[in-house]
């Protein structure tokens, strides 16, 4: 169960980077590779273990001057984590 005092890191199992061919962040793993639109990379290049979620909300609530994203990031946060993205 994901909560505010979570702090989400990526897997070992994917690294996440730029991809200059697909003009996008992409997660490799050993059988391929996941396109990640902007907003969910922006979420996944935060996932280092070091932040709780309230954090990283916080940090892209000022990256993007928006507010209550709090749900919508909690919501990918939980299903990047049931993909395995996230530990």
């Amino acid at each position: 169960m994901l909560t505010d005092l979570t702090m989400p890191k990526l897997s070992r199992l994917f690294r996440l980077q730029w991809e200059e061919a697909q003009q996008a962040y992409v997660l490799l793993y050993p059988e391929g590779l996941v396109r990640l639109n902007p907003s969910a990379a922006e979420i996944l290049k935060r996932c280092d273990g070091s932040r709780e979620v309230a954090d990283l909300v916080r940090e892209l609530e000022t990256a993007f001057q928006a507010s209550d994203l709090g749900p919508d990031v909690l919501a990918f946060l939980a299903e990047a984590r049931q993909r395995g993205w996230l530990v």
